[in-house]
């Protein structure tokens, strides 16, 4: 059955109208008067729908059915990942959604190649907000990853976190799954280096301020894959794959 992201009051027995971006769905992959929908509002469990008409640019729906239903992972990991070049940030976004992020903050530290202009921000923030509803609808996820907004480094390390803050490293001298090892499950932040990883000054300030320096293993991985491998193995060890 189709699911779809629908940011509005959804209550049995209502018809609405779909958002556009639906709509459009529903045209494109020709569904008609009849035929059902799965819809979710962000705010936890899902509803189905059964389409009522199909016009032009209009595509209204009725509520029948709510299924209090979740796949959220019974911690919070949020990925503070360092701004990688080209379309890497979309892969990324893309693949910690379907392992369970629970929120995405995006980091511009020494060595980040992509400089984000305030107008630049502003567009990839809702670039990546549609990349995190497009993931969520395919992955079966009825709550929205939270997206914060782009900030140095330096200004976040300096942010109060009640999560324990974990930065992974070739330099570090303990593996994150030996350590996922000898503690309970519970929100972390992971810190993920940009293509040249962060600065030795990035590091020792991460250090300063509390953060966990961790390491994957004896290979050196690649900024987009670090931090998805990196909370595939929380929830290995963890036992929420």
């Amino acid at each position: 059955m189709p699911r779809f992201y629908c940011p509005q009051p959804l209550t049995i027995g209502a018809t609405i109208i779909l958002p556009e971006h639906v709509a459009h769905h529903v045209q494109v992959v020709r569904l008609a008067a009849g035929d059902h929908l799965t819809l979710f509002n962000g705010e936890g469990g899902e509803y189905t729908a059964t389409i009522n008409t199909v016009e032009k640019k209009r595509v209204t729906a009725d509520i029948k059915l709510f299924e209090p239903r979740e796949v959220e992972l019974p911690y919070a990991i949020t990925l503070a990942q360092a701004l990688p070049e080209a379309s890497k940030m979309d892969w990324i976004i893309e693949k910690a959604v379907e392992l369970g992020v629970h929120a995405i903050q995006p980091l511009a530290s020494q060595r980040c190649v992509v400089r984000l202009s305030a107008e630049r921000a502003v567009k990839k923030m809702q670039h990546w907000q549609g990349v995190i509803v497009a993931a969520s609808e395919q992955s079966g996820r009825n709550r929205l990853t939270a997206l914060a907004e782009p900030v140095d480094v330096n200004q976040w390390l300096q942010q109060k976190d009640m999560h324990v803050r974990i930065l992974l490293s070739p330099r570090a001298e303990q593996s994150l799954s030996d350590w996922a090892r000898h503690h309970p499950p519970q929100s972390v932040a992971l810190m993920i280096g940009p293509e040249g990883g962060f600065t030795d000054k990035e590091e020792d300030l991460a250090i300063a301020q509390g953060v966990l320096m961790l390491a994957m293993g004896p290979r050196v991985l690649r900024t987009e894959t670090a931090g998805v491998a990196a909370v595939a193995a929380l929830n290995a060890v963890w036992g929420a794959m």
